[in-house]
């Protein structure tokens, strides 16, 4: 069951990909988008490779947020000077183990977005131009053991959708409090 509901996400994605903006060979060879799968595909590494190139922005939407690399980098974007901003699934709130209160701690502005059943998005919208997701949550868990997928996508037409997404689920959002 969980590997069909896994092809039919990345089916989706690329029908997505390939409405949204014309796909060529040419793309894919420039690096335009770049595929990894978990457990030990590096997902994390990527992830945090993007982040730290980010020149101005930042914009994170989560489900479950328990990787330190990931929410180190996120900081660092911070004190580099990053816009950076977090909205998180309301489990954030009563989970053991969660990135949220280090986030906020360091003055990332973090949020919850409870209006939802689940706020299952994993997203990362970089500078405007670069977004990140896939099935791929944002935790230990999901680098070591489970099966999933991570796509890293150059391309701002793309980034526009997804930042306008982003911006609604901010809307609706509740400031999270430690």
């Amino acid at each position: 069951m969980k590997r069909s509901l896994v092809t039919k996400y990345i089916l989706l994605i690329l029908i997505l990909l390939v409405w949204s903006w014309p796909l060529q060979a040419a793309d894919l060879a420039a690096g335009s988008v770049k595929v990894y799968f978990s457990p030990g595909g590096g997902c994390t590494e990527a992830i945090v490779k993007e982040i730290d190139r980010a020149k101005n922005e930042v914009l994170v939407q989560a489900y479950s947020f328990t990787s330190a690399p990931i929410a180190k980098a996120l900081v660092q974007a911070h004190k580099r000077g990053a816009k950076v901003m977090v909205i998180l699934d309301k489990s954030q709130r009563t989970e053991k183990y969660t990135s949220a209160t280090y986030l906020a701690n360091a003055g990332v502005p973090t949020f919850i977005d409870a209006q939802h059943a689940i706020a299952h998005n994993k997203i990362m919208i970089i500078d405007k131009e670069r977004v990140i997701t896939g099935s791929f949550n944002f935790t230990k868990a999901a680098e070591d053991k489970n099966a999933e997928n991570l796509l890293v996508i150059q391309n701002r037409e793309l980034a526009k959708t997804y930042l306008e997404n982003w911006l609604k689920h901010k809307e609706h959002a509740e400031k999270y409090e430690r």
